[in-house]
């Protein structure tokens, strides 16, 4: 059975892995980016909280993925709780750094004239801080959803969702006749969602940051 056959009798099969997989990602990058932000503007002032910060998550992104989830297994048992877990760890570094550098590049020009027209610290941060530094937290969030993209794959190890399974079916049966097909399809599927959720990004980039300030 040639490539185009096995999709053929497969699609459906790997449609729903496919939309799995994007769910896994798309769900962990919201969970990441949110306490991604979160540590960013708790940290971003002071310059050892934010180195400690930064240190910590890059910490975290060395483990071994497989480590990283083998760990966690016999804490949280298989299936999607330790691929959630795992992929926002994972996706911390990104946004976290971006969002310190971001908000520590916002001209104190404006901050000042935001603060002598009576605008307190959390409006300050939400009206003037973070929207100037929204690109370079935008970046952050694409490179760690690229990043969770093909980590996200090696969940297939704990049980977990998505195209993972595909090639993991496929390098447990290899010899056979569609061991091959197996990877590809799974390899594919995940470059293509790759791809899309990157042009997803482009396009809210350009919905969301003022022409003047973008890159």
């Amino acid at each position: 059975m040639n490539f185009w056959e096995y999709l053929g009798t497969r699609h459906q099969q790997l449609l729903t892995d496919a939309w799995q997989h994007a769910s896994v990602v798309f769900q962990c990058m919201v969970l990441a980016t949110a306490l991604g932000v979160l540590i960013g503007v708790a940290t971003y002032r002071s310059g050892w909280a934010g180195n400690l910060a930064t240190l910590t998550t890059a910490t975290l992104l060395t483990i071994p993925s497989l480590a990283m989830i083998g760990l966690l297994i016999p804490v949280v048992g298989l299936g999607v709780p330790p691929t959630v877990i795992s992929l926002t760890l994972y996706g911390l570094l990104p946004v976290v750094r971006n969002c310190i550098v971001g908000l520590r590049g916002v001209d104190p020009a404006l901050v000042d004239a935001a603060r002598g027209i009576g605008m307190s610290g959390p409006m300050r941060l939400v009206r003037v801080e973070l929207p100037l530094a929204w690109p370079p937290i935008l970046t952050g969030i694409r490179v760690a959803t690229q990043m969770l993209m093909g980590i996200a794959a090696v969940a297939a190890y704990a049980s977990g969702p998505g195209l993972g399974n595909e090639i993991f079916r496929g390098l447990a049966s290899l010899g056979s006749k569609n061991a091959l097909n197996q990877v590809l399809a799974g390899t594919l599927g995940i470059i293509v969602l790759a791809l899309l959720f990157d042009a997803a990004y482009v396009l809210i980039g350009r919905l969301t940051i003022p022409r003047g300030i973008r890159a």
